[in-house]
């Protein structure tokens, strides 16, 4: 007999200490994963700045995290921007003193196409999201990590391993920041700076649902059918790994690349199907999300 695999989870609706005293930015803070990831650090004791787009509501999750007895600060502006990414650094030091960890979980997935039907406006739209923020925010925050010995970690994806059919563009992005996150631990272990990488598979957020995001039908039923798991990860469980990777549990751990992606790496076929239903079940939601299906960095509005 099945059990529910929250009954298998321990969690408890308290107050953390895992990152008590630490200063974070997580940009894409606003929705989907960045939410989960602020509002998970914010739990665990760091001072957050939520950082995002000017449409993006980075404000709704700076409050819901004070309500909650939490510490965060909005940040609003282009992070492509190198002045705009410096000013984002700048606002976390003279806010709280000093910045311990980025998280460049910013990125756009605005078009699902054969190449020869992808359009330029979104390959500059993802080149633009997807690799020049992660540049922009971590060469300036660079500088102030190497004073507190901190960590970045970066969004990259199953797609920049794999290489996927419609999404061969999105998936060298991720590829790009595989790479860069690994040349950056090599070149900053020096400064005793860590590097790593978080590479979700199909996960509950607006991208992996044909009415709020561009898979039609047909791909948003194959994404739960390529996992070991049959389900799509939720972003608290993407989340838990940034948590994990931030801290200091992770203090040996540098130019990794950590698979959140119910085993979509290692499956055959519609792997999925033949999940036991306690894998299927998602953990229930501990952070109070509001913003998991919006997509602000999209194109197609």
């Amino acid at each position: 007999m099945s059990k529910n695999i929250n009954e298998g989870l321990n969690y408890e609706n308290k107050m953390g200490n895992r990152l008590e005293g630490k200063v974070a930015i997580v940009t894409g803070g606003g929705a989907g994963i960045g939410e989960a990831i602020s509002k998970k650090f914010a739990k665990e004791g760091a001072k957050v700045i939520v950082a995002g787009l000017p449409e993006d509501p980075v404000e709704d999750v700076v409050k819901g995290i004070q309500e909650e007895g939490g510490t965060a600060t909005p940040f609003k502006g282009d992070l492509s921007s190198l002045a705009i990414a410096q000013t984002c650094v700048e606002l976390a030091v003279k806010q709280y003193g000093k910045l311990d960890i980025l998280i460049n979980n910013a990125g756009t997935f605005p078009e699902t196409n054969m190449l020869p039907d992808f359009t330029e406006e979104a390959f500059d739209y993802l080149l633009k999201n997807n690799i020049k923020t992660t540049f922009a925010m971590s060469r300036a925050a660079l500088p102030e990590l190497q004073k507190t010995k901190g960590n970045i970690v970066t969004a990259g994806s199953e797609s920049g391993v794999l290489g996927i059919a419609q999404n061969a563009p999105y998936g060298g992005t991720k590829g790009f920041n595989h790479a860069f996150t690994k040349g950056l631990a090599a070149e900053q272990a020096q400064n005793g700076v860590r590097c790593n990488i978080v590479a979700p598979g199909p996960i509950d957020t607006g991208w992996t649902h044909k009415e709020t995001g561009p898979m039609d039908k047909q791909m948003e039923k194959m994404v739960t059918q390529g996992t070991l798991m049959g389900r799509r990860g939720t972003p608290e469980e993407v989340a838990n790994v940034y948590l994990f990777l931030a801290s200091y549990e992770a203090s040996y751990v540098t130019g990794a690349i950590w698979p959140v992606d119910g085993g979509t790496l290692i499956a055959k076929g519609p792997a999925g199907d033949q999940a036991a239903d306690s894998m299927k079940q998602q953990p229930k939601d501990d952070l109070n999300l509001e913003h998991s299906k919006d997509s602000h960095t999209s194109i197609r509005k």
